[in-house]
C-alpha cells in the first residue's frame, strides 16, 4: 500500500487514525508515526469540518461515500484539496478511505470557471465600475491579491489616473505622474504583461503607488483600438507566495477583456454623442436641447423658479459664405458658438439649431435674475469684429425672449413664444434698416 499513488486511511467510529498509507508524508506533510492515534478532523480546514463530520456519519450508517471534496491544512500551514471515497466495516467498525489530491485540478477548474465568467461580465456588466469589481472577485479567488488596480494615463494632464483601486489600506489613489523606469511605464512602453517577483533588479519601482519592492507584481496592458494607455495590475504583499508565468497569461486574458469593454464604453459615449450634439460647432443639439428644457420646466414647477430661452438668429451671415465660401462660414459658425457660451454660465445650455440659428437655456433664474443685461452681453460679444481670410466681418443678432412661467408653461408654448419674439424683432431691425424680411424656423 506505501507504494499507491494515493493515499490510504483507516479512521475508527470516533474518528481516529488507526492506519495510514506512507503517501500521507506527500500529501499532507506528516509522517504516519505523526497521525495514528489523532482524530482526522482535527487536519481538515475548519470551514470544511461540519459537512465533513456529516459525510462521515453517513458513511458510518452504511452507504459509501464517493468523490467526497474537502480541505487539509498540510503541515507547513498550506492548503491540500483531496478527494475522498470512503466506506464502513461493520465487522471492524472502521471507516476505510482512499484519498487523492485534486489540489491541481480543482485550481484549474476554477480558473476556467473564471475565465467564463470575467468573459460574461465583461459583455453583460453595468458600466465600467461594476466590471472592476467584478474582475477584482473573481482574480481573488485564483490569486492571493493585497493590492488591485487599474490605471489610465491622462494624456491630457499627464499623470496616471486611478479609475478602480484597492489595496489592504486604502480604496482610494490621487493621480500621480508617469515616471520613467517604473514598472507601469514598463508595460506601457512594451506593450506586453510584465511580471516582478520580490527582490528582482530587472526593472525597478520607482511609482509612488507601488513605492517598495519588496512583493510580487503582474501588470498587463488594457488592449485599445483608440490607442489608451492602461494597465491592469495585481499585487501580494505576503513572502509567502510568488507568481509565475500562468498567472501572468491569466492577468493578460483579463486586461484583454477589460479593456475591450472600456473600448466599447468610449465607442458607445461617442456615439450617443454624436446622435445629441451638433457635428459643426459641438453643441448641443434640438433633440438635446429639448430634453434639456424639459428638465429644467419640470424642476421649475418644483421649485418656483423661472426658465428663459432664447432664440437667436444671426444677420449679414449669408455674405461670409457667399464671398468666402462654406468652409470659412463655418470657422465663423464656431466662433459665434464659442462667444455665446463665454457669456453664460456653465449650468446653461447653447444649441445650435441649424444654420445661423442658436437656442440658449438659462434655468434656475430667480426673479432678481437680470436676463437682458444676458442678452446685451451677448449681443455685444457677436458684434465683436471676426477676422477671416484676412477680413473682418461684423455680425448683429436678433434675439426672442420666452419665460417660463409668463409666456407658457410647456415646451411647445416657449418654444412659439421666443420664435415669434425673434421675428417680431427681425421685422422691426429689418424696417429700420430697409432689409427684406426672413423667417426662421420654428425648433
Amino acid at each position: 500500500m506505501d507504494l499507491l499513488v494515493d493515499m490510504v486511511c483507516v479512521v475508527d467510529d470516533e474518528g481516529r487514525y488507526v492506519y495510514i498509507s506512507a503517501t500521507c508524508e506527500q500529501l499532507l506533510g506528516y509522517s504516519p508515526d505523526e497521525l495514528i492515534g489523532r482524530n482526522m478532523v482535527e487536519f481538515v480546514h475548519p470551514d470544511d469540518q461540519e459537512r465533513t463530520l456529516a459525510a462521515a456519519m453517513v458513511v458510518m450508517g452504511g452507504q459509501p461515500q464517493v468523490n467526497f471534496e474537502n480541505r487539509y491544512i498540510r503541515k507547513d500551514g498550506s492548503i491540500v484539496e483531496i478527494m475522498w471515497s470512503a466506506r464502513w466495516s461493520e465487522e471492524e467498525q472502521v471507516r476505510i478511505a482512499v484519498a487523492r489530491d485534486i489540489t491541481e485540478l480543482s485550481r484549474i477548474a476554477r480558473r476556467q470557471e473564471a475565465i467564463y465568467q470575467i468573459s460574461e461580465a465583461a459583455q453583460s456588466s453595468e458600466g465600467l465600475d461594476a466590471l472592476y469589481r467584478c474582475v477584482h472577485e473573481f482574480l481573488d479567488r485564483l490569486l492571493p491579491v493585497n493590492r488591485l488596480f487599474v490605471v489610465l494615463y491622462d494624456q491630457e494632464r499627464q499623470k496616471l489616473i486611478f479609475p478602480y483601486f484597492y489595496n489592504d489600506i486604502e480604496q482610494h489613489q490621487d493621480p500621480v505622474p508617469l515616471r520613467k523606469g517604473s514598472l507601469i511605464e514598463k508595460v506601457f512602453r512594451e506593450k506586453k504583461a510584465i511580471m516582478a517577483n520580490a527582490g528582482d533588479s530587472v526593472c525597478p519601482v520607482t511609482q509612488a503607488v507601488t513605492g517598495r519592492h519588496d512583493y510580487d507584481w503582474l501588470g498587463a496592458p488594457l488592449a485599445s483600438s483608440y490607442g489608451t494607455k492602461g494597465a491592469l495590475v495585481v499585487q501580494v504583499t505576503s513572502g509567502s507566495f510568488s507568481y509565475c508565468e500562468e498567472d501572468l497569461d491569466l492577468l493578460q486574458f483579463v486586461a484583454t477583456q477589460v479593456g475591450s469593454a472600456i473600448d466599447r464604453e468610449r465607442q458607445d459615449a461617442r456615439l450617443h454623442h454624436m446622435a445629441h450634439h451638433d457635428p459643426l460647432t459641438d453643441l448641443p443639439n434640438r433633440a438635446l436641447f429639448r430634453d434639456r428644457l424639459r428638465v429644467a420646466l419640470k424642476q421649475a414647477r418644483r421649485s418656483g423658479d423661472r426658465v428663459v430661452l432664447l432664440y437667436l438668429d444671426l444677420s449679414n451671415f449669408k455674405m461670409v459664405n457667399d464671398s468666402l465660401g462654406h468652409a470659412v462660414g463655418d470657422e465663423a459658425l464656431r466662433e459665434i458658438a464659442r462667444r455665446i457660451k463665454s457669456c453664460v454660465r456653465e449650468s446653461d445650455t447653447v444649441c445650435r439649431i441649424g444654420g445661423d440659428e442658436f437656442t440658449v437655456l438659462l434655468s434656475n433664474l430667480q426673479i432678481k435674475d437680470d436676463v437682458q443685461a444676458i442678452v446685451e452681453k451677448i449681443r455685444d460679444s457677436i458684434a465683436v469684429p471676426v477676422e477671416l481670410e484676412g477680413k473682418q466681418f461684423t455680425f448683429a443678432v436678433d434675439v426672442g425672449i420666452a419665460a417660463y412661467p409668463e409666456h407658457g408653461e410647456n415646451i411647445e408654448k416657449l418654444l412659439r413664444y421666443a420664435d415669434s419674439a425673434m421675428y417680431q424683432s427681425k421685422k422691426g431691425r429689418s424696417r429700420q434698416a430697409g432689409e427684406p424680411e426672413k423667417r426662421s424656423s420654428i425648433i
